[in-house]
């Protein structure tokens, strides 16, 4: 490589200092601290105080929080927090007020023993998992907001990286932490999970630090929205409605109406197609997840091993698969990646089910961890990609909400029956059974393909004769 090669490198990869683009990596650890501890964490808290595997893929639904989050997205985007919308901005008073509610259900969780107060358990998951929604909803749009075109993907780069290393955090560190104070592995002890979920609950902080000494960022509406709303406005006045009344009527054109109609005037029918698409691709992982903890504890698995494996090696491994995936994106385009992407998330189901057959196998783990991790890394790099370029400029907050929740709609209700299903078909059939919900994905992914081909072919120049 040449000294000019070099130096352009290092030029570029400054970018990673300007403060926008480092804050998102704190802020990416915020948003990514609280998931898995009321989701994959708290399953296998859940199986160690004798949980049954029914009961604790119903209780996975708490994660439909994220599903829905698209309902009050138009409210994150446009209302004012009394009082803090003055003092932070509207971004910044609603990232606050989000953590808090994380941090209250954190806490909460770790106070209340599942084993006697599973019900008290499941309200503060749900508060802890609302307040990371809405985390979310708001987070994206101060991304969005805090950093011109150029810097989105060094912004969304560092927010991933932060997100991941929330993840280990919140497994493999509340794992370590309850193992390493749990006397006794062959029985439930209360006691250290307690310390385990208020470390974690602690560890909020960095987000709520960053955000109070972060600018807030700049609010650019673009004319159209603007002439677009105006007009609107100007509708509602003719109907003489009480004022109260004409300033909700054009909030909620504004807010809701406007985002979804924008999406379905530009892909009409095949509007369709691209939800069925973004509600099932990930389906084969989120179903097989809510049983990941559980089935390991179920082998012999201990927290240590678990911690491990699953919760740092197969991050490091997500995140080398996701490298992948952006550099075969690049390479080959999205929607070849997003196929590839969607047959291996479903092959990789099955090594679950030969795993079955394994006992406890720590090298057998590993295998399975590296293989399904790095596809699902590869999977999600292609789908991030693609849910973006469906996205419009002008709605990128409502908009991107929408087809994050939808994306996790469908598969988290079906995943709140895989207890049951384990319970009465065994581990093998289910994960087998989660491999060919991949099947109906992949047709779906090339019937989009086909789609986006012909939408290139009308929108290109037509070529001049020589």
């Amino acid at each position: 490589m040449t000294q000019a090669a070099k130096a352009s490198w290092l030029r570029d990869l400054r970018v990673y200092l300007e403060p926008p683009v480092a804050r998102m990596l704190l802020l990416g650890f915020s948003a990514g601290l609280p998931l898995l501890l009321v989701l994959g964490t708290l399953s296998y808290r859940l199986r160690e105080a004798g949980i049954d595997r029914t009961t604790i893929g119903f209780l996975s639904w708490v994660g439909l929080a994220y599903g829905f989050k698209w309902m009050w997205a138009p409210l994150v985007d446009r209302l004012r927090i009394p009082v803090l919308t003055d003092l932070l901005g509207r971004r910044r008073s609603w990232l606050i007020v989000a953590q808090i509610a994380v941090v209250a259900g954190l806490a909460g969780m770790a106070l209340t023993d599942p084993a006697e107060q599973l019900h008290l358990l499941v309200g503060f998951a749900l508060l802890a998992a609302f307040g990371s929604a809405t985390q979310d909803i708001a987070l994206d749009a101060f991304r969005i907001e805090s950093g011109a075109l150029s810097r989105q993907a060094a912004m969304a780069a560092a927010y991933q990286v932060g997100y991941r290393a929330a993840m280990i955090t919140s497994s493999a560190g509340a794992l370590w932490i309850a193992a390493a104070l749990d006397p006794d592995e062959q029985t439930y002890q209360h006691a250290p999970w307690v310390v385990a979920y208020l470390a974690m609950a602690a560890l909020m902080a960095v987000g709520m630090i960053t955000v109070l000494f972060s600018r807030e960022p700049a609010r650019e509406v673009s004319a159209e929205v603007q002439a677009r709303e105006l007009a609107m406005a100007g509708e509602v006045s003719r109907l003489h409605l009480p004022a109260p009344l004409a300033r909700l009527a054009t909030f909620l054109y504004a807010a809701v109406y406007s985002p979804f109609q924008d999406f379905l005037l530009r892909y009409r029918w095949q509007a369709l197609l691209l939800l069925a698409l973004i509600g099932t691709y990930r389906i084969s992982d989120i179903v097989l997840g809510v049983m990941s903890n559980p089935f390991y504890r179920d082998m012999g698995f201990t927290k240590d091993e678990v911690a491990a494996v699953s919760g740092v090696y197969g991050v490091i491994m997500t995140l080398v698969g996701a490298t992948a995936g952006g550099v075969l994106t690049l390479r080959l385009g999205v929607m070849r990646v997003l196929f590839l992407g969607a047959v291996l998330s479903a092959v990789t189901n099955l090594l679950f089910a030969w795993l079955t057959t394994r006992g406890h196998d720590l090298g057998g783990l590993v295998f399975v961890i590296s293989a399904d991790n790095l596809s699902g890394g590869m999977a999600s790099a292609a789908f991030v990609a693609y849910l973006s370029g469906l996205t419009n400029l002008a709605y990128s907050a409502t908009q991107y909400a929408l087809f994050s929740s939808i994306m996790l709609l469908l598969p988290k209700f079906i995943a709140g029956f895989s207890g049951w299903a384990v319970d009465n078909y065994g581990y093998a059939n289910f994960f087998m059974g989660t491999a060919l919900l991949g099947v109906p994905v992949m047709i779906l992914v090339l019937l989009a393909a086909r789609d986006a081909g012909r939408r290139a072919a009308a929108a290109a120049p037509p070529s001049s004769a020589a």
